[in-house]
Parts: C-alpha cells; structure tokens; sequence
C-alpha cells in the first residue's frame, strides 16, 4: 500500500543572521532567499517549495525576530509572529556560536502560545567543537519543551537530510499545494529586487545600514534573442548614502550590477540588462505609504 502524501507549512524564526535563508537555499536549491552576515536581511515572507514524491514542504524564511526601532522594523516583527500560528511546524534556529541570548528569550516567550510541534535547529555546527553543543543542547531544552533538538549546517549541509526527514514525519496528509517545479510562491519582480539589494549590502559593508530598498520600475522582454530589460531604482535615506552606492566615477553602483546581473541571469535562463538608478527618500522606513510603495503590506505594520 501505497504512503499518503504529506504537506505543510514551516516557519523559520530565530535571532537575526543565524542562517535562516542560507538553511533555505540549500534546500530548495537555488536562491531565493539573500544573504548577507548583517542582521535583519530578510525583510518579508519568502516561501520557499520543496517538492519530493512523498511530500511537499513549504519552508518559510521569515524576517529575524527583534525589538523594532522603526516602521519597517514594527513590519518585520510582525510578519515573523503571524505565521506561527498558521503553520504546521515552527523552527528555532540559533547560532551554535554565539550560544543562548537574551534575544532568544525574547523569541521563546513569543513561542509560548504555539500548540505545533517546534524544533530546535542548532545551525553552525561546522563552527564549533562538538563537545561545546551538548551544554548548549542542555541550556535551551530546559527553557522550552522542543519536539525535538537537531544540530545542523545549513552552509555545509551537514545533518540537513536528517532534518528534513523528521520534519516530513510530522506534516500531516494533504494535497500538493504547488506545482512541482515551482520553488516559491515570489514572483520573479521581488526575486530580482532582492537580488540587487543583497549585492548593495554586500559590497558596501558597514557604510550603508539597511536604509536602502530596491524598486523594479520596469521588466521588458526584448524579442530579439529574448533578452530581458531590466530597470531598477535603489532609494536610500540620505545623500551621503546615495553617494556610496553609486562610488567614484559610478563604479560601486557598476559593480552592484555587475554582480546582480549574473545571479538574475542564472534565476531566468537568459541574458539580462540591467540598469540602476539611485535616489533618495527621506526617512522612508518610517513612512507607511512608502513602506507600501516599496513592497511592504500596510495591513501587517
């Protein structure tokens, strides 16, 4: 007799730059999620679908849980809190480096009213000795009743196998809920801006904080050869950081493209042209219309 097909949803929370969308690329396996080493990357859902001939596992990569400083931030909290009653499974990953915080209690009390199984996700592995996980092991099983404690690295993809195995088993039967070939419910226009956006943060390092916001003004096929034109525009909050982004005689805004353009031709299959502008908007993570404008649902902030 044949297994029942099983579906569901997983929530990714955890502390800022733990390796929620690096977890998340290695196992849909292509990017869809970026990635930088500086904290609150991810700034909407991305849901990304792992589709194998038993199952179908929708992961979603959601913003890192912190206190909010402004707006945006209000937005990112609260896109992370609202899918953990809506899911099937909830994961909380950490950073087997850097140990227990008092972010993650913060997280753990939000977790206090999930009735799904949540799994505790010790991601870095690779980073550490082995001997240093099993303290670690014991200080979070003490503070929160985990379905279960699985070290992992999401990089390297140690244990990731086994993961995923015991997260099929608790999904519950259901449908497929996406075409088998389709690995997130983003369209390709968010894909593409966040591609830009990751290579801004990138390269420009420590300089420019996440003030920046990457807006596809126009998407255009040409026939001939069937390129794709592709116009962008990064808006920042201030002059000075207008000024970084587009660097000496144009050459940091050059290389941003340079780079976004070989990962966005490997996400559509065909050659692209991009073309970026810079422009500044002041404060505009404190404002909701252009937190709307930029991308940025109105009725979660």
């Amino acid at each position: 007799m044949e297994a029942a097909y099983k579906s569901g949803f997983i929530s990714i929370i955890g502390r800022p730059n733990v390796g929620k969308s690096t977890f998340m690329n290695r196992v849909i396996g292509q990017k869809i999620a970026i990635m930088s080493d500086k904290p609150q990357t991810t700034r909407n859902k991305i849901q990304g679908v792992l589709t194998e001939k038993d199952a179908q596992m929708v992961f979603i990569d959601t913003p890192g849980i912190h206190k909010p400083k402004h707006k945006l931030g209000d937005f990112m909290v609260k896109v992370a809190e609202n899918t953990l009653n809506e899911v099937d499974a909830v994961m909380f990953m950490i950073n087997a480096e850097e140990g227990y915080g008092r972010g993650d209690q913060f997280i753990l009390d939000r977790l206090q009213n999930v009735s799904n199984p949540v799994f505790l996700i010790i991601n870095k592995i690779d980073q550490v000795h082995p001997d240093d996980l099993l303290p670690l092991i014991d200080e979070y099983k003490d503070r929160y009743d985990f379905e279960e404690i699985i070290p992992i690295s999401a990089l390297e993809g140690n244990n990731v196998d086994h993961l995923l195995h015991v997260l099929k088993s608790h999904l519950p039967e259901g449908p497929q809920y996406y075409p088998e070939d389709q690995i997130t419910d983003h369209p390709e226009r968010f894909i593409i801006s966040e591609l830009i956006r990751e290579k801004a943060l990138q390269l420009t390092r420590e300089e420019i904080p996440h003030s920046i916001a990457v807006v596809i003004d126009n998407i255009e096929v040409r026939e001939k050869g069937g390129s794709v034109f592709i116009q962008a525009t990064v808006v920042t909050e201030r002059k000075s950081q207008k000024g970084i982004i587009i660097g000496k005689q144009g050459s940091m805004l050059k290389e941003i493209g340079k780079r976004a353009r070989q990962d966005i031709e490997a996400l559509l299959g065909t050659k692209i042209y991009l073309e970026l502008w810079v422009k500044v908007q002041k404060d505009w993570r404190n404002r909701p219309s252009q937190l709307t404008e930029y991308g940025f649902s109105s009725e979660e902030y």
